[in-house]
């Protein structure tokens, strides 16, 4: 046990509230439920505001508290509830305030300041974007204490924030070593798979993971496969995401380009799925094809803890978390047929991954807390 892991245990447990808009799928909602069932593990008092979602059970179930509030609207309309809200900080008497997004952010800033200075929780926010660099976005530089998830993000909070350097703390995305480890059967698993998906029987796994959107590369991989396929037959590629509510008419104008570009029978969409830990290992390959800096890029450390290669674009987080445990997977921005050629290059090799332990959860969770405990100045008490 080091020094900081000493002093945590026997640090005084805190009552923590994360305040984000929705618990939907997305890495900050899950980001934000595994981080809270730590925090429930580690004997502190957990606390959820969002506006709800459908991973609200699983939050409840893992010990957490959730109180629904319509933090998440984009309207002035949302500034009615800055009294309500802090109302409720007033009764919840934390510790901790942790905003993850500029809404929430806003609200609970305008309800914390009007609290009593020397009672009132310290504000803790996370930068899990490069937003836009204006008077809305700068409401995530008002904590008393920032994290980035990234050393781009953090160069970009330095850059266009002026933000003195120690008031940021990076502190990676952590993923669950055991829900990633690729250890015990999914046999069973996979015979259901085939089951739903014969087309996937046989066949060589490429997985593009991820919410379908523009900028994540959806229509890049499939240009990708058509590639792929020339050079290996056997390849079919497999897209695990659904489209957020309101923008389903995207996952149309996929399927036609791949029914375009001729794909039918070698790439398949599969939806929003909760078993995408044994997806990266069926796959034989996993893919990040972003075409703008991503923040972060929580497949690509997910995909190499479970012991499956990535190939992904060398910009932005995915870039470091790949230079960082397998760099051989790293290509040139937007080049599609260099992608298709180190997917295939990789395929049958040696591949060899290491991905460092600023990467898992347990190194999140103790690098947030020590920000807290500092914040509050008695890690000992």
């Amino acid at each position: 046990m080091n020094a900081d892991q000493q002093s945590l245990s026997n640090a005084r447990p805190l009552r923590v509230v994360q305040l984000l808009p929705a618990l939907n799928a997305g890495g900050v909602e899950r980001g934000t439920v595994e981080f809270a069932r730590e925090l429930v593990r580690l004997g502190h008092e957990s606390i959820v505001i969002s506006s709800g979602g459908r991973m609200v059970e699983q939050l409840s179930a893992e010990g957490s508290r959730h109180i629904e509030l319509p933090i998440h609207r984009k309207s002035l309309g949302s500034l009615w509830q800055v009294r309500p809200l802090r109302r409720l900080l007033q009764s919840l008497d934390a510790d901790i305030l942790h905003v993850r997004s500029r809404v929430p952010a806003w609200l609970t800033w305008l309800a914390w300041r009007k609290l009593p200075v020397a009672t009132r929780p310290r504000l803790v926010s996370t930068f899990h974007g490069m937003y836009s660099v204006n008077a809305y976005s700068a409401i995530m530089a008002k904590a008393e204490h920032c994290i980035a998830i990234s050393q781009c993000v953090k160069r970009y909070m330095l850059d266009n924030y002026r933000l003195p350097e120690s008031k940021i703390t990076l502190v990676p995305r952590g993923l669950d070593a055991s829900a990633f480890a690729a250890h015990g059967d999914i046999d069973g698993w996979r015979q259901v798979l085939y089951r739903e998906y014969p087309e996937l029987e046989g066949k060589t796994l490429i997985l593009m993971p991820g919410r379908l959107s523009r900028w994540k590369g959806q229509e890049a991989f499939l240009a990708m496969m058509v590639q792929l396929v020339r050079l290996r037959p056997d390849c079919h590629g497999v897209v695990v995401g659904d489209a957020e509510p309101g923008k389903q008419h995207y996952l149309q104008e996929l399927l036609d380009q791949r029914r375009e570009l001729g794909l039918e029978e070698a790439v398949t969409f599969v939806g929003h799925r909760s078993d995408i830990a044994q997806f990266y290992r069926l796959a034989s390959v996993t893919c990040h094809m972003s075409n703008k800096e991503e923040p972060f890029g929580r497949t690509v450390p997910e995909s190499l803890a479970s012991g499956t290669p990535v190939v992904a674009y060398d910009r932005g987080g995915a870039s470091e978390s790949l230079n960082a445990g397998f760099p051989q997977g790293l290509v040139a921005p937007d080049d599609v047929v260099g992608f298709a050629a180190r997917v295939a290059d990789l395929l049958g090799a040696d591949n060899h991954i290491s991905l460092p332990p600023e990467y898992y959860l347990d190194q999140q969770v103790q690098s947030t807390l020590n920000v807290y405990y500092h914040l509050l100045g008695n890690c000992a008490q």
